[in-house]
């Protein structure tokens, strides 16, 4: 069987990231950290087979994608649209936030975030009222 999640053969680059996150990386982290969003554990720089996502919710299967200015072409945005959708045909959501937000709107961010935490969790995986994963996640 072959190992998914956080692969040894990933770990320099986890590491690399995570001394190297964005500014709006760094400022999201700040309030996510610590379980300080309704208890919830959030990994920073977790893989995913060949990816590594910018924060994970393990309990809810929730991916949150931090996009800077590099994800503006449209072959930037292909990219992540594949990478995505092989994620999530892993069962993992995501939600999906741009430098901008960070920087100019931190408290409606962590309220989507805690809307979408609120949600996954009432609604557990295989429930007919769970939210489909995918690309339906904010932008």
């Amino acid at each position: 069987m072959t190992r998914t999640f956080n692969r040894k053969s990933e770990q320099q680059k986890r590491r690399s990231l995570r001394k190297s996150m964005t500014k709006a990386e760094v400022l999201l982290w700040m309030q996510l950290k610590n379980r300080r969003v309704l208890g919830q554990r959030v990994l920073r720089q977790y893989s995913v087979g060949a990816y590594v996502l910018d924060f994970y919710i393990p309990k809810l299967k929730l991916a949150i994608e931090v996009d800077g200015a590099t994800h503006v072409t449209e072959q930037e945005l292909e990219y992540d649209r594949n990478r995505e959708n092989e994620i999530a045909s892993l069962g993992i959501q995501f939600l999906r936030f741009t430098n901008a937000e960070i920087y100019h709107s931190m408290n409606g961010v962590i309220g989507r975030i805690t809307e979408r935490m609120l949600s996954l969790s009432s609604n557990p995986p295989g429930s007919p009222l769970h939210p489909k994963g995918g690309l339906g996640g904010s932008r």
